[in-house]
């Protein structure tokens, strides 16, 4: 969802480099999906850096609320940072600092939202919203971040705590206004601020409830709906109204909506870095399954036009339904927005 308020931050950070890097990657993209072979010019415009795999919640759909990752856990050293903005600043619009974990846990998240920021790259986190308290908020403010996503999911401590387990509803009502505050205080137009709200089967009867609080609050919000990894997350989790599922609901099985076509832009417009610097295709590829590099020990021009990320690119354009990940992609969402 891009707002007037996003454009208008995109034209401050504008320069011509990244205006050309992203002609030559929308260029090369079209012209590998013509001949079926990838080809690639220019580097990632966006990025989604994961500060931490730590969360104070246990989501049932969630490998960092499960602890049940297949790959390394922990907090990202700042060293690894430091390599991903030097490489990659010049090019960049966009970086989500999240992936898996809640990123206020990592203690140079401020730090490190700041230096992206002075170095005229668009900002956005996705949190749980238990950790702004009034000084996190104003570390925040102060840190330069551009747009903040809040998972909010239920407006009841008995519907919100279904899903975000170990979750305190009016904590998250706290840190919302905690936010609000602190920005008026400072005299601040940012963060951006929007509520999510995944679309759960328990939590469809409180969603004009969630409407009115955003209309009073004059907050932007979005309705998503869920993904899940198993049939019985499928049968408990997913509401039965077609309009909030993104899975063909007269299969027994997870299938999203519609047809996987053999190409996909974000292959070619960004990245994910994992905490430990591995360089993953997408944010759907939560264990690191398909590793395309490591930013610790190797250059990211190197990785960007590695075998692997060549070979992954070309199986894309071939046989995308072929790739596990790519089965259960968003492109079958559907997101609601006001």
């Amino acid at each position: 969802m891009l707002l007037l308020q996003d454009i208008s931050i995109y034209f401050k950070i504008f320069s011509w480099k990244k205006f050309l890097n992203f002609f030559l990657l929308k260029s090369s993209f079209y012209l590998s999906k013509i001949l079926r072979k990838p080809i690639v010019w220019g580097k990632p415009m966006a990025i989604s850096i994961e500060p931490t795999t730590a969360c104070n919640l246990e989501c049932p759909a969630c490998p960092s609320g499960l602890k049940i990752f297949s790959r390394p856990t922990g907090n990202m050293k700042s060293e690894t940072f430091e390599k991903i903005i030097n490489q990659l600043h010049p090019y960049l619009f966009h970086i989500n600092f999240y992936f898996q974990g809640e990123p206020l846990i990592h203690p140079k998240i401020f730090e490190w939202i700041h230096h992206a920021q002075k170095n005229n790259i668009y900002t956005h986190i996705s949190t749980n919203a238990h950790f702004l308290d009034k000084e996190n908020c104003e570390k925040l403010i102060r840190s330069g971040l551009h747009k903040m996503i809040i998972s909010i999911d239920g407006m009841t401590q008995d519907s919100y705590q279904q899903y975000r387990k170990k979750g305190n509803i009016d904590k998250v009502l706290e840190g919302i206004e905690n936010l609000l505050q602190t920005k008026q205080k400072l005299n601040s137009t940012t963060p951006i601020l929007i509520l999510q709200w995944i679309a759960f089967k328990h939590n469809m009867h409180e969603l004009e409830k969630f409407k009115r609080f955003c209309k009073e609050k004059k907050l932007n919000y979005q309705i998503k709906t869920a993904q899940v990894y198993s049939e019985d997350q499928l049968k408990t989790l997913v509401p039965e109204d077609e309009n909030y599922s993104r899975y063909d609901l007269r299969l027994n099985e997870i299938k999203i909506k519609g047809r996987i076509k053999n190409d996909c832009w974000r292959m070619w417009a960004s990245c994910v870095f994992t905490q430990d610097g591995i360089v993953v295709p997408c944010c759907f590829d939560k264990d690191a399954k398909y590793e395309m590099g490591d930013i610790k020990t190797q250059h990211f021009d190197y990785i960007w036009k590695s075998k692997e990320y060549y070979q992954f690119r070309e199986k894309i354009l071939h046989s995308r339904t072929s790739i596990d990940i790519c089965n259960n992609c968003s492109e079958g969402a559907k997101v609601f927005s006001d």
